[in-house]
């Protein structure tokens, strides 16, 4: 059982959590403390924690070195996520009506497998080939 709790995709969605609950922190701070409008909000907790992610998701997740080359590819992957999760963000308020304090975890919910998907690809360390 604890081999099956130690794979890349559970520790994946552990770091994610914690990632996650460390993002909407900074969202909710950010929203509700400081007033600043919930897109606006959700940009800065993102890239924030997008910071956090990195070294979580090198470390505990693959366990493989960082490397500046890492680093900087690393939010290219992000791409998608923020638009995937902004996009919904702004249809689960604006059209759906959910408050706007929830709709960031409801996105997630849709993000976490792309993310893991990409994610891996930049960070994994490519298998030496062979010749």
């Amino acid at each position: 059982m604890s081999k099956l709790l130690n794979t890349e995709f559970v520790r994946f969605v552990i770091v994610g959590v914690i990632n996650t609950l460390t993002y909407y922190s900074i969202y909710l701070v950010l929203h509700n403390i400081f007033d600043l409008p919930y897109l606006a909000a959700h940009l800065a907790g993102f890239f924030i924690s997008l910071n956090i992610s990195f070294f979580l998701n090198t470390y505990v997740t693959y366990r493989v070195r960082p490397t500046w080359k890492k680093y900087l590819a690393f939010p290219l992957t992000q791409v998608v996520n923020i638009s995937v999760s902004t996009a919904l963000i702004f249809i689960f308020v604006e059209f759906l009506s959910l408050s706007s304090n929830i709709a960031p975890f409801a996105a997630v919910l849709f993000t976490v497998p792309i993310t893991f998907i990409i994610s891996s690809k930049i960070l994994k360390d490519k298998p030496e080939q062979t010749s």
